[in-house]
Parts: C-alpha cells; structure tokens; sequence
C-alpha cells in the first residue's frame, strides 16, 4: 500500500519569502502581496497556529564491529577480516519558510533517526544509518528542556541544527590484529546515540507589531493597509493567533505588519491570552500601539498606553526600547473625534505623537505608513552601518 502524499499547506513565515511570493497551497503561486489570515488559511480541522512544542529527539546507535576470519580453500589462515559498524543518523532540525506553524511536532513527540547497520565478514563495514530531518518555521528557537539553555535560534531559511549526534560504529576484529596478535577474537559494541528532550518556541519574524487591547481596530487596521483578510468582529478577542500581512510601498521598501492578538492588563501574568503571543513582538523592529476610545468617557487613552507598557517592561524590559507610534483609531466616529484633540494634547505633554487614524475609512493612515516606512529604512541602514555595509 502506498504512503499518501504530504499534504500541501498554504504556509510562510519570513518577510523575504512574504516578499517574494513564496506561497503555495498544491503548487499555486499567489501575488507578492497576498497573504491571509492565519485563522482561515486552511480548515480549522486541519491547520492550526501551534507556537510551543516539546519533543524527543534520539540519535541512532552505531552498529556494532564484527568478528569474522577469512575462510577460503588453500588458504589455511586467512586472518580477521570482520568489518566495522555503521555510523548511527543524526537528528537534524532544518528550515523551512514554507512553514509557519509548529503543528507537525506536536504529534508524534518522539523522533528517532535510523540505527547503523553491524559490520559483517569480508571487511564489510556497515551502512550508515540514515539522518531524520525535522522542518521547522524561520524564526524557531530551541531550547534544552531541562536547563533552558539556548541550543539554536533560526532566523534564515535553510539552516540546519545537529540537535542529537549519531554514535560511532564499532570497530571489527580486523582492527584489534597486530603482529603478535595475529587473530584478535575481540570487536567493539556500537556507541548509543544522542538523546534528549527540546523546547522549541516559535518568535513570528515581522518588521511591524501591531499592539493594542482587544477590539480596538488592528485586524481592520491591518486589513486596510495590506491584502490580509483577518477575521473582524465587533467583539473582544476576535484575533486568537497571529496573522501576517506585506505593506508595498511605491516609494520605498515593503514592510511586513503582525497583528498581534489583543494584551490586556496582567497579560505578562497569564490573564486574558496570557504569555501567549508576547513572544512574537520580540523579533519585530517598532510597534504600532493601537488606542481606542470609542466605549465612552470611561476609557482613558494614556491610561491604556501605560497599562500595556507596563506589561511589555513585565515580560521583556527591551521591548520598551522599541520605537513606538501611537494610533488613536476609529477617529471616523463623532464621539472619538470629539475627544481627539484632548488626548493628543495629553500625549504631546508626555513627548508623544499621536496619530489619528480610521482604519474602516482609511483617514489618516498615510501619514502613518509614511512616517514607518521611514523610520524602518533608518533602522535598516543603521544595522547595515553596525555591520560594516556602506
């Protein structure tokens, strides 16, 4: 009985693949600037956002040498000709921007790669046993479970990580003869291979984060700005997992935004969707905070920003050096617009640019791409500056 063919998902990861188009779903190709939302890129049955796995990884064990002596007519001593074991297979963890979830490894957990075979008569050493590679998404990090040290953090495609090395052949009777030893009866057992227990975190890889408290317009926003089509409701927690989208740019170069599910307070303590999806915003370059103030006098503007902030310094005190723009959304509503001017003039006090945006109409969101744009170009000539680029 033939092995069904791997399903084909539609998948990516990485801003250069979201930037050259490098998607499919059974071989089709769509434009550099589609991307969808991650919540309806396949059946839900079928394709899930998994960003956590625990796996166990084991190496193949070499095989063992063997103890053989040549036996052929007219020749009454032949010596030891017993040939070595096989090299156990490594466990490869590799690359894949086609990837963009860690769903594949969290059933089965337990990964092992192929034994070498014994030595045999005739010097024949053993076949090598064959290397497992296990694909993983750019932007995976790796970790040694038990003492959470950090083993490989991917951030190109096509890397690979030796994550258990295979274990050496034994060596075969024919090594062991020496002159006065002339019929060695000894051979070496095969070395166990490489096992151990990984942590694997998955960091999504985007230019832009979109930050903000739930329902406050950044699947809208999102959508309005790139191709996405996340899912939109007027509800809290509409967003459950990530979702990607490419902005393309006449005049400069394009960018890819995340939106990130909504953070509420305590979010860095588990509440709301806890340490979920804080992780992706390490990887990003600035932070778009999305405010929103619509429910009525009730919900302070300032007071949301700090809040989240707080939150950010609580899981990583680097975040808060990210550069931020602030966005008051839904500005198109009368009783936003009406307490527009206020909050900005609070935010200016602070050293703060509020921008006013809608993302259901669109006002506004040109002088906000425009200044990211730049402001991304600055970061990236400045890292090619550290690097030695001219």
């Amino acid at each position: 009985m033939s092995t069904p063919p791997e399903p084909r998902w539609i998948q990516d990861v990485t801003p250069e693949a979201l930037r050259a188009g490098q998607v499919f779903n059974s071989g089709f190709t769509p434009k550099p600037d589609m991307v969808w939302d991650l919540h309806s890129a396949c059946n839900s049955s079928m394709m899930k956002f998994v960003d956590e796995a625990r796996i166990h990884v084991k190496a193949g064990d070499g095989g063992d040498g063997c103890v053989s002596f040549r036996r052929e007519r007219f020749i009454p001593r032949g010596g030891p000709n017993g040939g070595d074991g096989g090299k156990g297979g490594d466990v490869i963890l590799q690359t894949d921007a086609q990837l963009v979830t860690l769903l594949d490894l969290t059933y089965p957990k337990q990964f092992r790669a192929q034994k070498g075979n014994h030595g045999r008569g005739k010097d024949q050493t053993g076949k090598n046993g064959e290397d497992l590679v296990i694909r993983v998404p750019v932007g995976t990090l790796i970790r040694e479970d038990q003492t959470e040290e950090v083993l490989q953090d991917f951030l190109f495609d096509g890397q690979r990580f030796v994550a258990a090395e295979g274990g050496r052949g034994g060596r075969g009777n024919a090594r062991f003869a020496t002159p006065t030893l002339r019929a060695p009866r000894r051979a070496d057992k095969g070395e166990k291979g490489q096992e151990r227990w990984l942590r694997l975190e998955l960091k999504l890889l985007a230019d832009v984060g979109l930050i903000g408290y739930p329902n406050a317009g950044k699947s809208t926003l999102l959508s309005r700005i790139s191709s996405a089509r996340p899912k939109i409701a007027d509800y809290p927690f509409t967003t459950l997992v990530p979702s990607l989208g490419v902005v393309n740019r006449e005049d400069h170069l394009s960018f890819v935004v995340a939106d990130i599910p909504g953070l509420i307070e305590g979010a860095s303590k588990g509440v709301g969707l806890g340490l979920s999806f804080l992780r992706h915003i390490e990887r990003t370059r600035l932070l778009i905070h999305v405010l929103d103030v619509s429910e009525g006098p009730s919900r302070d503007a300032v007071n949301d920003f700090q809040a989240l902030n707080r939150e950010l310094n609580a899981y990583d005190p680097s975040l808060q050096k990210k550069k931020q723009f602030l966005a008051l959304n839904k500005i198109d509503l009368p009783s936003v617009r009406e307490r527009a001017t206020d909050i900005e003039n609070q935010f200016k006090k602070m050293g703060h640019r509020l921008y006013l945006i809608s993302g259901q109409t669109g006002e506004g969101v040109e002088e906000l791409l425009e200044d990211v744009s730049r402001t991304i170009e600055s970061i990236s000539s400045q890292g090619h500056e550290e690097q030695g680029y001219s």
